[in-house]
């Protein structure tokens, strides 16, 4: 059996990865959980799960929930999701939090030797070189969740990585894929909300939008299967049939096809390398589908890509500029703060007015990454 920590509970891949452990139960234990702010949610999944170690965002939430679960026990803030990361009796940790605040739990869990399943990307585009490092000299695998590269990680098995041509990331293009930029100008956030296929937390949904999601997964990419970023290709795809593809060097393709449904790539991280039946997922049925769409992205039109290709190439902690600038601004809009396009603005006079560190040390990444979201904050006056 398979002793989990996740953190991120509450949130959309949180929720689908207790739904991978009710599937199982002979298989899965959920032995510690971050939680967050739901507080609803986080009751109803210790009555469901019986986790033994429960971290939430503050301490008066610790303390109310404390009352009501005498057994369990509480912790809380940043502290405490290293602490559920660590726990002593999980041996896989589900890092399905939003945001880089999920790079150093991920640091001390590989340093315990913990296998990662790994959902949140910005720990690897803010310090990719830092966390695969940790994990080649603790000998831990890093288990990718993200539907575009559990595909690739898929097409892979049994494969030799130096006949890799290039990877080829699929992506819807979000909400307003057949959009002009000029009809962007006065989007709102319900507008961006919706997504046409798949159900996601506001932030990511967001990124899908502005194809930030897709930038941050091309460097996510990069270090998660040691590819230049000139062999790392975006084709858009609004389906979501085929989740990403490999092309080796005798120009086969190998795709990974499926239905939209985040729980397959989970179940496949957490299972791996076994595949278990998943009776509720829906199976592809490509007679139904008939027909499969793609074109080339238009690095013009999505600003966010083309933004992301050029802070992974630069390295050192641009990536870490472009991932809290941009959460800084998403942020900003989701409070009505600022506009859909000043996101992309935002991201670019960031990028530029920062003097690159080549090699950054974990306290370089932090401040780097707290003085741009300062930065940003100021632009906006907030």
């Amino acid at each position: 059996m398979k002793h989990i920590s996740l953190l991120g509970a509450t949130g959309s891949i949180g929720t689908q990865t207790l739904d991978i452990i009710n599937e199982h139960p002979q298989e899965f234990k959920l032995v510690a959980i971050a939680a967050g702010k739901n507080i609803e949610l986080t009751r109803k999944i210790i009555r469901d799960f019986s986790p033994e170690l429960v971290s939430v965002a503050e301490r008066s939430i610790a303390n109310e929930l404390k009352v009501e679960f005498p057994h369990v026990l509480f912790s809380y803030g940043e502290e405490g999701l290293t602490e559920v990361a660590v726990y002593h009796k999980a041996n896989i940790l589900v890092n399905a939090v939003s945001g880089s605040i999920g790079l150093v739990p991920t640091l001390e869990a590989i340093k315990e030797k913990k296998s990662i399943a790994i959902a949140n990307k910005e720990t690897l585009v803010t310090a990719g070189h830092l966390v695969m490092e940790e994990a080649k000299r603790n000998q831990v695998s890093l288990l990718p969740v993200d539907s575009e590269h559990s595909a690739i990680f898929q097409a892979l098995q049994g494969e030799n990585q130096k006949n890799i041509e290039r990877l080829i990331l699929t992506a819807s293009g979000g909400s307003f894929r057949d959009r002009t930029r000029e009809e962007l100008s006065n989007v709102t956030v319900e507008d961006a909300l919706n997504h046409p296929n798949w159900s996601m937390g506001a932030k990511i949904t967001i990124d899908s939008a502005t194809m930030m999601n897709k930038g941050l997964e091309v460097i996510e990419a990069h270090w998660l299967f040691s590819i230049d970023y000139d062999r790392i290709d975006v084709l858009l795809h609004k389906e979501s049939i085929i989740h990403s593809m490999v092309e080796f060097h005798d120009s086969s393709i190998i795709a990974q096809l499926g239905t939209p449904d985040m729980r397959v790539p989970i179940q496949y991280a957490l299972t791996y390398s076994d595949r278990f039946k998943f009776p509720s997922a829906k199976r592809l049925k490509l007679e139904e589908i008939g027909k499969l769409h793609f074109r080339q992205m238009d690095l013009e039109r999505f600003r966010c890509l083309k933004l992301s290709y050029e802070a992974g190439k630069a390295g050192g902690t641009m990536p870490t500029v472009l991932n809290a600038a941009n959460e800084a601004a998403v942020a900003a809009f989701l409070d009505g703060k600022a506009t859909f396009l000043q996101i992309e603005d935002l991201i670019e006079r960031a990028l530029s007015k920062h003097q690159t560190i080549s090699n950054p040390s974990l306290a370089d990444i932090r401040e780097v990454d707290l003085d741009t979201r300062k930065y940003v904050h100021s632009l906006l006056k907030i």
